[in-house]
């Protein structure tokens, strides 16, 4: 995993670099917030117990012009994720379903900014917990509330593919019990958010980043027999520095 992590960043920095002379972004600067935290949330998709892991930071990437924090124009930069693992034997309701392994998900995200809209896309492909694509389309506007408080306000949709959908939210028929019918889920949207996500700069470069998320599972997802809880509240805190890049 770290190879290939350490391959989808310089990547991502290269086609970020190229676009810039294609597109006409020289004399500008690309910045990204990167940092860690603690990222507080379902134990797996549709579980109704929470769990607290690592938040690894990736956020507000984009072109900026010298000495500006508004993101402007096209940008590629890495996705990931980490997906908890499912144990039967954590929950009465999930007897006789099969376990998964915690999935590593691995991917790209494309943005377009213009002035304080940023509208998002991304796309990862899981590795061991699960094999398929998963992702989010949305959008955020950001609000400064004051010269170091800034608010970012987004909503989004989460899909997968037939392959994910079917590991966290299908049901095997040799895993069918009464009251837990057999349940096939084909790909497609499977949950809808609101964020809200709030940075307090603390130096140039330093800040304290912060992002509630109130999500819902939706579609067929939501329908699925071994869905705890259709709503999947998140909670995350993390420092972040903020680094740019001069093309």
């Amino acid at each position: 995993m770290k190879h290939l992590l350490a391959l989808a960043v310089l990547a991502a920095s290269a086609a970020t670099g190229a676009q810039a002379q294609d597109l006409g972004f020289a004399g500008r600067e690309f910045s990204v917030d990167l940092g860690v935290g603690v990222d507080v949330g379902p134990e797996y998709p549709g579980s109704d117990d929470a769990k607290a892991g690592t938040w690894l930071i990736w956020r507000n990437a984009g072109f900026t012009q010298p000495g500006s924090d508004l993101r402007e124009g096209f940008a590629i930069s890495p996705s990931f994720n980490v997906e908890g693992e499912r144990e039967a034997s954590d929950n009465d309701d999930l007897a006789g379903m099969r376990d998964i392994d915690a999935a590593y998900e691995l991917g790209l995200r494309a943005s377009y900014g213009m002035g304080p809209l940023m509208t998002f896309g991304s796309v990862r492909r899981g590795f061991d917990g699960h094999e398929g694509l998963t992702g989010e389309v949305g959008a955020k506007y950001r609000t400064d509330l004051s010269e170091r408080v800034t608010l970012w306000s987004g909503l989004s949709l989460g899909y997968g593919n037939g392959d994910y959908n079917d590991t966290y939210f299908g049901v095997d028929a040799d895993e069918a019990r009464p009251g837990r019918p057999a349940y096939d889920i084909g790909g497609g949207f499977n949950k809808a958010a609101i964020t809200f996500e709030a940075r307090v700069t603390l130096t140039d470069n330093l800040a304290v980043l912060g992002e509630v998320e109130y999500g819902k599972l939706i579609g067929d997802a939501a329908d699925s027999p071994v869905v705890q809880d259709e709503y999947q509240p998140a909670l995350k805190l993390g420092i972040v520095r903020k680094f740019s890049f001069g093309f």
